[in-house]
């Protein structure tokens, strides 16, 4: 079985700080010195434990793993859990969309914790831990507000990461910002899974306009040489329960040689 560790790392310029990391190692860690693939992630308290869960449940990323031994190792940062601080520091660019009027005014700092992500926590794990630093390797990911950042900072970071997850992303909070984002980098061979919940929105309109948002991201992704894999979810809701089920589909296409080796 595989081991959940907890570190504490400074997050300097942020309000909470120290903060929580959970860092999942396979069982067959302790035996190698190999150096693993690794995925890093957002939200980490809704990824291994259901008592640790905002909402009581969790993704069951700690059970999927270690029920088909997989190789990998996945480090979840803690969000910050103070009022709308979650939401300010996953948003990489200031809210233009005037439609979101329900939401309270925040300060956009998702850009600061991309670079915290980068040059703190990224070299931190290498160093304490055996884990892969070339980008072929290293893939990004989140849901909701953490599936934005997981796109911006695919596209951003293009040279640390080959992959990235973005599950039920919130790409209409940054959508021009990521469309400009996406046109000016020079994508290296990386791979995107992108999805949507077909109940995550109520009504026809706001389904098609959602939709009609990801198909474009994912088109401009292909035209920058990405490969990609748009998903539509039947009956997905914008939930942990929703997305433990979509685990075992971008696991195997983001790392499949984590799956070839097991055959």
């Amino acid at each position: 079985m595989g081991q959940v560790e907890e570190i504490l790392l400074s997050m300097e310029g942020f309000s909470q700080s120290p903060r929580k990391v959970w860092v999942y190692l396979p069982d067959s860690y302790a035996h190698s010195h190999k150096k693993y693939d690794v995925l890093y992630m957002f939200d980490g308290h809704n990824l291994f434990f259901d008592e640790l869960a905002t909402y009581g449940k969790c993704w069951g990323l700690k059970d999927y793993l270690d029920k088909n031994q997989l190789d990998l190792v996945v480090v979840g940062q803690d969000c910050n859990h103070t009022s709308n601080r979650r939401l300010s520091e996953y948003c990489p660019d200031a809210l233009i969309n005037t439609d979101l009027e329900d939401l309270p005014h925040f300060k956009a700092k998702g850009v600061a914790t991309a670079e915290w992500f980068v040059n703190v926590l990224k070299p931190y794990c290498e160093t304490k831990y055996h884990i892969a630093k070339d980008r072929m390797h290293v893939g990004i990911g989140g849901s909701s507000m953490g599936g934005l950042m997981s796109e911006y900072m695919i596209a951003k970071y293009n040279s640390f990461f080959s992959k990235a997850a973005c599950v039920s992303p919130s790409t209409h909070f940054n959508y021009d910002f990521l469309m400009h984002l996406i046109n000016q980098t020079n994508f290296k061979e990386t791979w995107i899974y992108l999805d949507q919940g077909s109940q995550e929105v109520h009504g026809k309109r706001l389904f098609i306009d959602s939709m009609d948002l990801m198909l474009q991201l994912n088109h401009n992704l292909n035209e920058k040489g990405c490969h990609t894999y748009p998903h539509l979810v039947p009956g997905g809701h914008h939930t942990e329960a929703d997305w433990e089920k979509v685990v075992m589909i971008f696991l195997p296409y983001l790392f499949p040689d984590l799956y070839n080796k097991k055959r």
